[in-house]
């Protein structure tokens, strides 16, 4: 396909006919809202909401020696999954900048599911396989599979009844971060919105019908422009934006995705990161949420006492929240009050850590409202 021509998603049809106003996003032809995006975002934070993400890259990792390729590959250590169990992580490169971040299943003894990043597909695939010399390993891109999400704190009980009776007995009780499958289908207990719910790999084919039937079900189709809102607020890292090939997990909030233990493990980054923790990271993240009205936006530079410390990774709008908030790049130790620069204004904020809201409810205290 020319790299002119947007992917369709096996629902692009159905996003049409809904009267989504589409957008590209990495290449494919994706629904940025279907009639109002504030709506949508509230749909998920207080009912259920459900995302195409047919676009996120998925493959499939299996062999004698899968288990030790991932646990060469990512900084966190698979061997502390067991079979059905979902783990966030980090691809690094040799100098521990991020490739990606990503979802690893452990389908079996010796079988996983990766989903990784749309923008990040061919850049991380050509760096897994080019890994692979000296592991019994096969990697096997999902191409013939579609994604749903569905999110919010009546997902999974209004998604139910559109699966598999195999998987509706089976997700009754899946724990978070747990997944099951049947035939090619697969249910996590995952999500990107900080929302409850189900991320839903099936059959392509298979797609169509289960969106039309989670819809009857009163569940509401909603789009990129949401999922980015509800992850800002959820305090969720968007990579190319709070994180790239020269930032490690430990000057963006993610060094928790990191495994050190046990000692003898070594994956790739591993000495850079561990040379960078040791003389400790110059930078960390931080929430900033403003104390005036407005709106934040990516690369706003944030001051203390008029010294820049750091600019915004991610900026926007809470619609939960009500106000300006956004993902910050500032100095190791900086807190408290600070000034926000958005078209040559300078707006009061404040930093705080994130989450700014978790399943429904603001997970912090906002400053004062002031006049800008």
């Amino acid at each position: 396909m020319p790299h002119d021509v947007l992917r369709p998603t096996p629902l692009h049809a159905l996003h049409l006919a809904a009267g989504a106003r589409m957008a590209p996003f990495a290449g494919w032809d994706m629904p940025l809202h279907y009639g109002s995006q504030l709506d949508e975002h509230h749909a998920v934070r207080t009912a259920a909401g459900v995302f195409d993400v047919s676009h996120m890259a998925q493959a499939d990792i299996s062999g004698p020696q899968a288990d030790s390729y991932l646990r060469r590959m990512l900084c966190g250590d698979v061997a502390r999954i067991g079979t059905g169990k979902a783990l966030y992580t980090c691809l690094l490169n040799e100098q521990a900048g991020i490739i990606d971040d990503l979802l690893v299943y452990r389908l079996g003894t010796d079988r996983f599911r990766v989903v990784l990043n749309a923008a990040r597909r061919d850049a991380d695939l050509a760096w897994l396989r080019g890994q692979l010399a000296g592991f019994n390993v096969v990697l096997t891109p999902r191409d013939d599979l579609a994604m749903l999400a569905v999110q919010g704190p009546l997902a999974r009980t209004q998604a139910s009844r559109s699966l598999p009776d195999a998987l509706r007995v089976a997700t009754a009780d899946l724990a978070r971060f747990a997944a099951t499958e049947h035939g090619d289908w697969l249910v996590g207990r995952t999500g990107y919105t900080g929302e409850d719910g189900f991320e839903i790999m099936l059959p392509a084919d298979s797609a169509p019908q289960v969106w039309r039937t989670l819809l009857e079900a009163g569940i509401r189709p909603t789009g990129l422009g949401s999922r980015d809102t509800l992850r800002l607020e959820a305090g969720l890292s968007l990579y190319g934006h709070d994180m790239d090939e020269t930032i490690t997990p430990l000057e963006c909030g993610l060094a928790w995705t990191v495994h050190w233990e046990p000692p003898h493990r070594d994956f790739i980054g591993q000495a850079a990161l561990a040379a960078r923790r040791t003389a400790g990271p110059a930078q960390q993240r931080a929430g900033v949420v403003l104390a005036c009205r407005g709106v934040l936006r990516d690369d706003a530079p944030v001051f203390q006492e008029g010294r820049q410390i750091g600019h915004l990774t991610s900026g926007g709008f809470g619609p939960t929240v009500g106000r300006g908030i956004g993902l910050a790049r500032v100095e190791t130790g900086a807190e408290g009050v600070c000034t926000i620069r958005i078209r040559d204004r300078d707006l009061p904020g404040q930093l705080v850590t994130p989450p700014f809201v978790r399943e429904g409810t603001l997970r912090l205290e906002l400053p004062p409202l002031m006049q800008a």
